[in-house]
């Protein structure tokens, strides 16, 4: 009898063993979830992770254009002159950030985790063209001199007066 209880004892520790082996496995195999970006007009808001982002690490500036032209399924309706709002997380903001629309850079990086863009027509008709139905907006995460760009996080705006 005494030889059955080392062995009870040995088959747990082992099955312990396992599992806490295997439990490493599963976290091991996790990705670390990126910095969010919101953005917000009106009573609506979106919030996405980013469409490039390397843990911090420099992308270089053409990934960041071509991860800009990527088009985001996270949409949200505006009318014209709504009041743009855009919400980064700290370690975005830290860095600093600018907006983008459809792949070019449209403001000086902030370095702010929120700004409201007052009165925004995104909408507005071009010469000799109609007003644009879908617009792609993007926060890129770069450095104020613009020579390191960090993550892309891409919202597709649609436009509810037309």
């Amino acid at each position: 009898m005494s030889f059955q209880r080392p062995l009870a004892r040995r088959r747990r520790a082992v099955a312990a063993a396992g599992a806490v082996s295997a439990g490493l496995l599963v976290l091991s195999a996790c990705d670390k979830p990126t910095p969010m970006a919101t953005v917000t007009f009106g009573k609506d808001s979106t919030s996405v992770e980013a469409e490039c982002y390397e843990d911090g690490k420099d992308i270089g500036k053409e990934e960041a254009t071509k991860c800009a032209l990527k088009k985001s399924s996270d949409t949200i309706s505006v009318s014209q002159g709504e009041t743009l709002r855009v919400g980064v997380d700290p370690e975005v903001a830290d860095e600093g950030w600018s907006l983008w629309l459809n792949g070019q850079q449209v403001t000086a990086p902030f370095k702010k985790t929120y700004y409201a863009f007052e009165g925004v027509d995104l909408f507005a008709a071009q010469e000799g063209q109609p007003a644009p139905k879908t617009i792609y907006i993007s926060v890129v995460q770069q450095n104020k001199a613009g020579t390191q760009f960090k993550g892309v996080w891409n919202f597709k705006l649609e436009n509810a007066d037309a």
